[in-house]
């Protein structure tokens, strides 16, 4: 598995973000996204998931003995960001249900798997009784229900306590496919293999 960036630029009228960013990732590395904030770590996190398009310049993904890119990157990744969507109105173990449908993907025992996450107990409470720490920690649940080979991660480690940043920890460590970044955090840089360094 090789993640490829080549030559991606953004732009917004009368403002270059980034220009010509260009690396590749192999299989178990961590790529880190840094730079002062409206660097453009977030728009950068999503050219790389296909959330959004780049101005110029190609993503792609070497996988399974193919190359992808575009919009077939999506169904390969794993996404915790601070502006991803939750159901509010539905229950923890409901957005598990809603999502695993989405994916056709597999989950353990519900229980199992919100206690795994330090959510013990709290499956069947609605979304929007849940605190910033804990709708964090439901977006990690999403992320790896489908084991992704491409997992995605914008602040990482935002809104939670030093036992969420554990197992936050332990998720970065553990993947064995390719880890993106975005960050600030000190803490977070170590995880590196490879960097890239925004808004010099």
């Amino acid at each position: 598995m090789k993640l490829i960036l080549d030559k991606v630029t953004q732009k917004f009228p009368g403002r270059k973000i980034f220009h010509d960013i260009s690396i590749e990732v192999e299989k178990g590395e961590k790529l880190v996204i840094t730079g002062p904030n409206g660097s453009g770590k977030t728009t950068l996190a999503k050219i790389i998931g296909s959330l959004i398009r780049p101005s110029s310049g190609l993503v792609k993904v070497e996988i399974g003995g193919k190359t992808i890119c575009g919009s077939e990157i999506i169904s390969h990744i794993g996404l915790v960001a601070p502006d991803l969507f939750l159901y509010d109105e539905l229950t923890g173990a409901e957005n598990i249900a809603f999502f695993t449908s989405v994916i056709d993907g597999q989950t353990e025992n519900t229980a199992s798997l919100f206690g795994r996450y330090g959510l013990e107990g709290r499956e069947n409470d609605l979304v929007r009784s849940y605190s910033s720490g804990m709708k964090q920690r439901l977006k990690y649940i999403l992320a790896m229900l489908r084991k992704p080979p491409l997992l995605i991660l914008d602040e990482p480690t935002a809104n939670l306590d030093e036992d969420g940043k554990d197992i936050v920890r332990d998720i970065i460590t553990k993947h064995d496919g390719i880890t993106v970044i975005a960050t600030n955090e000190q803490a977070d840089l170590g995880y590196a293999d490879k960097t890239i360094v925004l808004g010099r």
